[in-house]
């Protein structure tokens, strides 16, 4: 049995400029450098990640270099899209697919998303998934189908080898920027369900070795205990990444949880 570690990523957003972020970046780095066993990505808008990634390696940091969207073909007339190749020329680790904002305020479907995941994965890059349901869908009663169709189609001709490189990000489209947060037992009760249905796609153990993490309205005053359930692998981290001290606080979190699995 392989143990999860945690992962925590900082999603930026469309936030911050050129000052802002090499400031946050520097704020980062330094708040989390006695750090361990926790993998740690931030995810700065495409203007400044080569700037980011220059403060990263001059201070010899473990963080991951994030983007948080890509195209999935390689080149071309696609105006306004940003390739994996070109991620990977600026240093890019790790890229988000399916982001509530992506889905739901730039209309991109299961497909879309699926396409994305399986060239971020091709790539060699790791993917982070994010699935979650509105707080209509939740109201009806939905919540569990609605991940359940996001998890198989953003996951559709992915392979099991190819989970060594996935994260899932569950994160309810309710609870993002709202300053609501699913309660620790309503989170762990969507994840062991994800859990379970990585099972059923796949076997037993690829469910118990992927990372599944939490995102919406994660402060450091809440991190401890929504990761301590066990089948809460992290969190990917909006608003609260844009202060180093809290992002920090939430990472620390993490880590003090211990792997999992």
């Amino acid at each position: 049995m392989r143990d999860r570690k945690p992962f925590v990523g900082g999603n930026w957003k469309m936030n911050t400029n050129r000052t802002t972020s090499a400031e946050l970046t520097r704020g980062v780095v330094d708040a989390l450098a006695p750090v361990t066993g926790t993998d740690i990505a931030i995810f700065p808008p495409f203007p400044y990640l080569l700037a980011v990634r220059s403060i990263l390696r001059d201070r010899g940091s473990s963080i991951q270099l994030g983007a948080q969207d890509c195209y999935h073909k390689p080149d071309g007339a696609f105006t306004g899209e940003v390739s994996l190749d070109m991620l990977k020329d600026c240093g890019v680790q790790t890229v988000l697919a399916g982001h509530s904002e992506r889905r739901h305020v730039l209309g991109e479907d299961d497909e879309i998303v699926n396409t994305k995941l399986r060239a971020i994965v091709e790539a060699g890059l790791t993917g982070v998934l994010c699935i979650g349901e509105t707080l209509d869908q939740r109201e009806s009663g939905h919540t569990d189908p609605v991940n359940q169709r996001q998890l198989r189609g953003g996951l559709a001709d992915v392979s099991a080898d190819a989970l060594e490189k996935i994260v899932i990000a569950y994160e309810p489209v309710w609870a993002i920027g709202t300053g609501k947060t699913a309660t620790p037992e309503d989170a762990q009760d969507v994840h062991a369900k994800l859990r379970k249905l990585l099972g059923q796609m796949y076997n037993a153990d690829v469910a118990k070795r992927t990372r599944i993490i939490y995102g919406g309205s994660v402060k450091a005053s809440n991190a401890e205990e929504l990761f301590r359930q066990p089948d809460i692998d992290g969190g990917l981290i909006g608003g609260a990444s844009l202060k180093a001290p809290e992002f920090a606080g939430i990472v620390k979190a993490a880590a003090a949880t211990g792997s999992k699995g």
